[in-house]
């Protein structure tokens, strides 16, 4: 099971310093990947009376494909998003930063993609909110497609290209797409359509119930189940790393192929307190540490 960090999004600020302190911090120590988390747009609550969503206007977020950008030249770790909020951006640009993402990782990007829930967001950059389960399904199919052939020709739904392509070519092709699932609905597509999914519920009886729900459409869909990746999520809390420890070892119990630490909500402060939390979780889990210089 590969042991990854969340990037602490909201608590890091806006240096490009801190960023790379944070990246190469967390290399060094043997953390294998690194998944940042997606919103363009934070709403204002005095306008949007009533607003209970978890970020709003006063919310950090770096743009995760710039970010990422900037990261593969100063980090070996694979970069991932957890997730891109996919129905909301145009989807033949997603796909040509993805590949670029993915020429300069070396192969090394997995893109999560998910629908989000912030109709504001949506709003803003011109997407319909309503109907962004099913546009999903295009978007996923025409981002396949442009990834692994010369001129697309594709007239679907909600997805238009007439003889187009994409140069440079991806390495990986197709780059593997993850989801990010939690109703049935949602689970069901990403039983259609992953590589691999991004659980909503730790190990248990409602993970075990999501992952019938995904294996069962794999199956009927002709998919193997067995070949699909699954990332849990464990949060650092003040008090040690036993309950942390213990969580891992869930995760690795019920079947996950990686799973990663999130530091943000434990008032670790500045970024070297994010960084001494996740060397003593790195030494408590036995990662081994890369020894990879900083430059």
């Amino acid at each position: 099971m590969k042991i990854g960090v969340v990037f602490p999004q909201t608590e890091i600020g806006a240096d490009p310093d801190a960023v790379r302190a944070y990246a190469q911090g967390v290399e060094r120590m043997g953390f294998k990947h690194l998944l940042v988390y997606d919103h363009v747009l934070g709403a204002d609550p005095a306008i949007h009376r009533g607003w209970d969503g978890p970020y709003d206007i006063h919310t950090n977020f770096h743009e995760p494909m710039v970010l990422f950008g900037f990261l593969a030249a100063i980090t070996s770790m694979e970069l991932v998003t957890g997730i891109i909020i996919l129905p909301q951006r145009q989807t033949a640009l997603v796909a040509k930063q993805a590949t670029e993402i993915d020429i300069l990782t070396g192969g090394n990007f997995r893109l999560g993609v998910g629908l989000g829930w912030n109709p504001v967001e949506y709003e803003a950059l011109g997407k319909e909110f309503s109907n962004r389960g099913a546009r999903i399904v295009d978007q996923v199919t025409l981002l396949r497609r442009l990834w692994t052939e010369t001129s697309v020709t594709y007239d679907g739904e909600d997805e238009r290209v007439i003889g187009a392509g994409l140069l440079p070519a991806p390495i990986q092709r197709p780059i593997p797409i993850w989801f990010g699932a939690s109703t049935e609905r949602a689970l069901r597509r990403a039983g259609q359509l992953a590589d691999g999914w991004f659980p909503q519920a730790p190990p248990g009886p409602k993970l075990d119930r999501a992952r019938s729900i995904i294996e069962h459409a794999a199956s009927e869909f002709g998919r193997d189940p067995s070949a699909l990746g699954m990332e849990g999520r464990v949060s650092w809390r003040p008090g040690g790393t036993a309950q942390l420890t213990e969580q891992v070892e869930m995760w690795q119990g019920a079947g996950a192929t990686h799973v990663s630490v999130n530091t943000m909500g434990a008032s670790l402060g500045s970024v070297q307190g994010h960084l001494e939390t996740l060397g003593m979780v790195a030494d408590a889990l036995g990662v081994a540490r890369s020894g990879r210089p900083s430059g």
